[in-house]
C-alpha cells in the first residue's frame, strides 16, 4: 500500500504547518480510493452487493422516487482508479433520496438546525426535542441511519455532514439546506467518509449554482456523481481504520498542543523573569545568561521569536542588557554640552520639559539605573516636520518617503512614490534628512521609527517627522527607545483619534525618554544587534524546520496517492 511510508513517518510530519487538518483529509481520500485497508478476495464483490440493492429497490419502487432532481444526467467518467472488486455506482442507486417520515402528530422527535451539524469527522450531531406536528412541514426529514450533507455555501465547503443517530423517536427534521440519503445495504459511516472526502467536496464546489453567499450543490451532483462502492465487509474495515487513524491524529494533536503549551509556559516564565528581575544583580545576570543561552531549546515556533525580540528591547531600554560603567561621562554633562545652546532654552521648550516631567510622574514607567536621566524628546533631537498640503506626486523625480515606507527599525522603499524636482525644493524648505537622522511616523501607522541610511536625496510626506539627534544621543539607541514598550505605551495614551490614532509634533516633543551615557548607549546597541542576529538565526532555523516538514509531508502525500506501479520507492 502506498500509504505505508506516510503512516511510518506520521510523527515526523505531525508538526508541519496545518499537518493535522491535511492528514485528516488525506485519510478520507485514501479511504475512498481503496488505499487504506487491504482487499480480501473472500469478500462479496461490490457487483453482487449492487444486485442485492437493485432487488430491494424493485421491491419498493414507491420509495425510490428522487425529489428535487431534474432527471438522471449522463454517466461521468470515473475520476480515479479503484480496486477490481469495487464498483462505480451513484448515491441514487444505493439508497432512498430525500425520504419522508410518517408519525403521529403528538410524537416527540428530534430537530437538527445547521449549527448542530459538525464539519469535523467523528463529531456527532446535536438535536432539540420537539413535537412532530411542529416540525413535520417546511423542513427536511430524516431518520436514524440516514446520511446528510449540507448543500449551501460555506457549509458544504467546510464538510458539514453527518449520520443521524439517537434521534428521539427514531425520526427528525431540520434545516432545509441538506441532501439526505437512506442507504440500502451500504454502511452509512462509509458513505459519510465519502461525503467528507476532499474529492467529493472539491469536485462539488464548481458544480454549485446560485448567487454569491447563496450557492448550493444541486441534487444532480449529490445523487449521480460517481460513487466508489467497496464490498460491505471492506466498507466496515475502512470505517474502522479511519476511526483508528483519526484517533491517532487526536492523540498526536493533543501531544503537540501539550508540548507547545509546556514550551509556551517555559518561554513566558523565562521572559517574565527577565522583565521583572531580582534586585540581586548577580542573580539576575545568571538568569539572563541561562535564558538567552537556552532560548533556542525553549523556542519551537517562529511567533515565539517575536516575544523574545520584544523582551530584548525591553531589557535594553531599562539598562538591564549592558553593564553600567562608573567611568562613563555623565549624560547630564554630555547633553548640556551638545546640541541645544546651554542656558538658552526657549519658553516653549521649558513648558514642554515641565509637561514631560508631569507625564513622567503620572506614568508607572519602569525604573532605570541612577546614571540615566529622563528628558523630553525635544531635549534629545531637533524636530524637522512637514505641514500643509502634500505636493502632487509624479512618476519619477525625488523619492518620497511616506508613513507606509517607515517600518519598525528600517525603511522599506516599496511602495515607490516621487515628487518633481521643483516640488521637492519647495516642499523640503524646513530641512533635508541625512544619514543618521531618525524617521518617526505620527499616524497610520503610529510609532514606527528607523535610522536613515539612504545616501540619496529624498522628500518626506506628512505624518513622518525627522529627528536629528544631538551629539550625546546615538540614533540607533534613540530608535530602540522609541520602539520599546514604555514609550509605545505612553505614545498610545497620548495619541488622539478613533480609527486612525495620531499625535501632533507639539505633544510628541513633551514625551519623556530615559537616556544613559553615550558610551553605554553604544554598548546597548551592540548587544541588541548581537541578540537580534541570534533571533534572526533562530527564526530562520524554525522556518526551515517547518519548511522541511511541509516538503516531507507533501512528498509522502503525493507518493501515497500515486498509482502502485509508479510509486516512489
Amino acid at each position: 500500500m502506498n500509504a505505508d511510508r506516510l503512516l511510518a513517518h506520521y510523527d515526523r510530519v505531525a508538526d508541519a504547518p496545518d499537518a493535522m487538518p491535511r492528514l485528516r483529509k488525506f485519510i478520507l481520500d485514501l479511504a475512498v480510493r481503496g488505499k487504506l485497508v487491504p482487499q480480501d478476495p473472500n469478500d462479496e464483490a461490490a457487483s453482487e452487493l449492487l444486485q442485492r440493492i437493485a432487488a430491494e429497490r424493485a421491491r419498493r419502487p414507491n420509495a425510490m422516487r428522487t425529489r428535487g432532481s431534474n432527471g438522471r444526467p449522463a454517466a461521468e467518467e470515473p475520476p480515479f482508479e479503484i480496486p477490481s472488486n469495487w464498483q462505480w455506482s451513484q448515491i441514487a442507486e444505493i439508497g432512498v433520496l430525500n425520504p419522508r417520515n410518517h408519525a403521529a402528530e403528538d410524537t416527540d422527535a428530534s430537530f437538527v438546525p445547521m449549527p448542530m451539524i459538525s464539519a469535523e469527522y467523528g463529531v456527532a450531531h446535536e438535536h432539540e426535542i420537539r413535537r412532530w406536528n411542529d416540525i413535520k412541514k417546511g423542513y427536511t426529514h430524516f431518520a436514524d441511519g440516514d446520511v446528510a450533507v449540507a448543500k449551501i455555501t460555506p457549509c458544504f465547503e467546510n464538510g458539514k455532514s453527518t449520520v443521524f443517530r439517537n434521534l428521539t423517536g427514531g425520526i427528525g427534521s431540520g434545516t432545509t439546506e441538506l441532501h439526505v440519503v437512506r442507504p440500502l445495504f451500504v454502511s452509512p459511516d462509509y458513505l459519510l467518509v465519502f461525503l467528507k472526502s476532499p474529492h467529493f467536496i472539491k469536485t462539488g464546489i464548481p458544480r454549485m449554482t446560485g448567487t454569491a453567499g447563496q450557492k448550493r450543490v444541486p441534487t444532480e451532483y449529490f445523487a449521480y456523481s460517481p460513487f466508489p462502492l467497496p464490498p460491505i465487509a471492506e466498507q466496515r474495515r475502512i470505517v474502522a481504520k479511519v476511526d483508528e487513524l483519526m484517533a491517532l491524529c487526536d492523540r498526536l494533536e493533543s501531544a503537540r498542543k501539550q508540548r507547545e503549551a509546556t514550551r509556551d509556559r517555559l518561554v513566558v516564565a523565562s521572559l517574565v523573569r527577565l522583565s521583572a528581575p531580582d534586585p540581586d544583580d548577580a542573580g539576575f545576570a545568571r538568569h539572563a545568561h541561562f535564558a538567552l543561552d537556552n532560548v533556542s531549546v525553549l523556542t519551537s515556533r517562529p511567533d515565539q521569536v517575536k516575544q523574545l525580540r520584544e523582551t530584548i528591547l525591553d531589557l535594553a531600554v531599562r539598562g538591564l542588557l549592558a553593564p553600567q560603567d562608573p567611568l562613563d561621562e555623565p549624560i547630564s554633562l554630555q547633553l548640556s554640552s551638545s546640541g541645544r545652546v546651554r542656558g538658552q532654552v526657549a519658553a516653549e521648550d521649558r513648558r514642554a520639559d515641565a509637561e514631560s516631567q508631569a507625564l513622567l510622574a503620572a506614568e508607572d514607567i519602569w525604573g532605570v539605573p541612577g546614571s540615566w536621566e529622563w528628558r523630553a524628546l525635544a531635549d534629545l533631537a531637533l524636530f524637522i516636520d512637514y505641514r500643509g498640503k502634500t505636493p502632487k506626486k509624479t512618476d519619477h523625480g525625488k523619492r518620497l518617503i511616506t508613513a507606509k515606507n517607515v517600518k519598525k527599525g528600517f525603511v522599506n522603499l516599496s511602495p515607490e512614490e516621487f515628487l518633481s524636482d521643483e516640488e521637492y525644493r519647495t516642499w523640503m524648505s524646513r530641512g533635508l534628512p541625512r544619514v543618521g537622522d531618525v524617521l518617526f511616523t505620527t499616524e497610520a501607522p503610529l510609532g514606527n521609527a528607523a535610522v536613515v541610511k539612504m545616501t540619496e536625496a529624498f522628500a518626506l510626506a506628512q505624518r513622518v517627522i525627522c529627528f536629528r539627534p544631538y551629539g550625546a544621543v546615538d540614533p540607533d539607541f534613540l530608535v530602540l527607545q522609541l520602539l520599546a514598550k514604555p514609550f509605545q505605551d505612553l505614545l498610545n495614551k497620548t495619541a488622539t483619534g478613533l480609527t486612525a490614532r495620531g499625535i501632533k509634533g507639539a505633544k510628541l516633543k513633551r514625551l519623556p525618554l530615559a537616556v544613559p551615557p553615550l558610551a553605554e548607549q553604544r554598548r546597548i546597541v551592540a548587544k541588541v544587534d548581537e541578540l537580534m542576529a541570534m533571533c534572526d538565526r533562530l527564526e530562520a532555523s524554525l522556518v526551515s524546520g517547518e519548511d522541511h516538514r511541509s516538503r516531507l509531508l507533501n512528498a509522502l502525500l503525493a507518493e501515497a496517492l500515486a498509482p502502485v506501479e509508479t510509486a516512489v520507492v
